[in-house]
């Protein structure tokens, strides 16, 4: 399942959800990404993200095809938000479920993984300096890179 969406979630709700009456889900992994309050060494204090409706969850729906061809799960969940956060905010939610803990955990870490480099969304992050775009990250795409040999 996934939601694009402008407000909050409640981690323990979406999970409860996930789960309820599929006896077959022996654990689920979960990540819940936060804005944080700095960036290198500049004091942040919010972040926009923007996305293209339509093509975010395209991509998105691309890459929970992907997980659940190469792992055996029950279900999976992306939440992922747009729009003015303030730090301490929650950004992210993916969580995995399978019969088994090593398939949830893997897929978990592939989604995140490939959310952080292909997912259309754009971070604007405001610090005392004024705004700046947040650049892509090599250490994002060497993690990524990692499940391209699989």
């Amino acid at each position: 399942m996934i939601k694009v969406q402008r407000e909050d979630f409640d981690v323990g709700a979406e999970l409860d959800a996930l789960a309820r009456d599929n006896h077959a889900i022996g654990g689920i992994a979960s990540f819940v990404g936060l804005v944080r309050d700095v960036a290198g060494a500049q004091s942040v204090g919010a972040m926009t993200l923007e996305h293209y409706p339509g093509m975010t969850e395209k991509m998105l729906a691309k890459t929970e095809a992907e997980a659940r061809r190469r792992w055996p799960l029950e279900t999976c969940l992306i939440i992922h938000r747009f729009g003015r956060l303030e730090p301490g905010d929650r950004i992210v939610l993916v969580a995995t479920a399978s019969a088994h803990r090593q398939a949830a955990l893997e897929a978990c870490a592939f989604l995140i993984d490939w959310l952080k480099t292909k997912a259309p969304f754009w971070k604007l992050e405001e610090t005392a300096a004024g705004t700046r775009w947040v650049a892509a990250r090599a250490s994002d795409d060497q993690a990524a890179a990692r499940w391209v040999a699989e």
